[in-house]
């Protein structure tokens, strides 16, 4: 009882702050061709090794629940890329001071920030037919991030990451 009280408290948590993907994909592509996978072996994903452990096994198994198979002899790679960055604020309270008098007036106005840059994460992953050495397939997540949030919470969210980033693949033509 206690882990279904977690998991739908992490799911809650996870489906406030909304994660947006964009998606594009070579449409001479036939798709079908595709139902082995492996991860290169030398990514540089920008996560931590932790976190990059939590979003390879994430895209695994939504992978393997849409009838993939990890392979050492894979149909095609998967690349993992990603940056942090800091969205500027907009939150703000203004203070000014004015005077004016015989036809004069003058005015002074400042924004002050209120509480803190949100810091977003955008990952983007690549699927690669290393046999035509080209990319067929590309999404970009961004979503915030929390970089100290506990490891159950950062799970959870790479877990929403994988889940919505692989609904739509492969894509209907």
């Amino acid at each position: 009882m206690k882990f279904l009280n977690f998991a739908i408290l992490a799911i809650l948590m996870v489906s406030c702050a909304p994660i947006r993907v964009n998606y594009d994909y070579d449409k001479t592509t036939s798709f079908n061709n595709y139902k082995t996978y492996q991860f290169y072996a030398d990514m540089e994903t920008g996560l931590s090794e932790l976190d990059t452990k939590r979003l390879l096994n994430a895209i695994d198994s939504k992978m393997q629940s849409k009838g993939f198979s990890f392979s050492e002899t894979p149909d095609f790679f998967i690349d993992i890329k990603s940056q942090e960055y800091q969205e500027p604020q907009r939150q703000t309270v203004g203070v000014g001071v004015g005077g004016g008098g015989g036809n004069v007036g003058g005015g002074i106005s400042i924004g002050l920030p209120i509480g803190q840059a949100n810091v977003n994460r955008q990952i983007t992953i690549d699927f690669v037919d290393e046999n035509k050495k080209q990319l067929f397939w590309q999404a970009v997540s961004e979503s915030s991030f929390n970089p100290k949030s506990t490891p159950e919470k950062r799970e959870a969210r790479l877990n929403a990451i994988a889940e919505k980033v692989l609904n739509s693949y492969p894509p209907e033509k």
